[in-house]
């Protein structure tokens, strides 16, 4: 194994301080948002505030930014087939 990288990454406690307050505030917009209605956005506004906390807890807490380059290009890739299958899913719905 010449080419893994076995280094651990010591975060600071500060940073997952910082985290965890940003995941919190987004929380709350989460629930702020719900009184609100943005018509045909309601969808769009909750899974931006969704994929926001989705890539905060994949960045930090479960160590993706300190990977290779070939490993965030293939957590970016499952996430734009994601993104396309929930899109093609939306339209199918829509046009019913």
């Amino acid at each position: 194994m010449t080419g893994h990288n076995t280094a651990h990454h010591a975060v600071p406690v500060r940073t997952n301080l910082l985290v965890w307050a940003a995941l919190m505030v987004l929380t709350t917009i989460t629930v702020g948002v719900t009184s609100f209605d943005f018509g045909f956005l309601n969808v769009v506004v909750a899974l931006t505030v969704a994929t926001t906390k989705a890539g905060l807890v994949i960045l930090w807490f479960m160590h993706l930014r300190y990977e290779g380059r070939v490993i965030r290009l293939m957590v970016f890739t499952a996430f734009v087939i994601l993104a396309i299958a929930i899109g093609l899913t939306f339209f199918d719905v829509a046009y019913r």
